[in-house]
């Protein structure tokens, strides 16, 4: 899957059914290529340049399901 691909999905976490936003920012394994982390940013963004709040990190091992629009994680916040 390419990067864009993944950055234009909606991560939904499946404990409060919220939107957290799309993928910013992905973090890789240098050895294997795998992908490690995501990044959705964090908080309300009124402007891309405003935001102050950091990305919400996602490891991998909590994405549950990577469908064609969306992709469900289980993390709590």
């Amino acid at each position: 899957m390419l990067y864009s691909e993944f950055k234009s999905k909606d991560v939904i976490n499946i404990n409060n059914c919220k939107k957290l936003g799309r993928v910013c920012d992905l973090e890789f394994d240098p050895c294997s290529g795998c992908i490690c982390k995501i990044m959705v940013p964090g908080g309300n963004r009124l402007l891309g340049f405003l935001n102050c709040d950091p990305n919400i990190v996602i490891p991998f091992k909590d994405i549950r399901q990577i469908g064609p629009d969306i992709i469900l994680v289980d993390i709590h916040c």
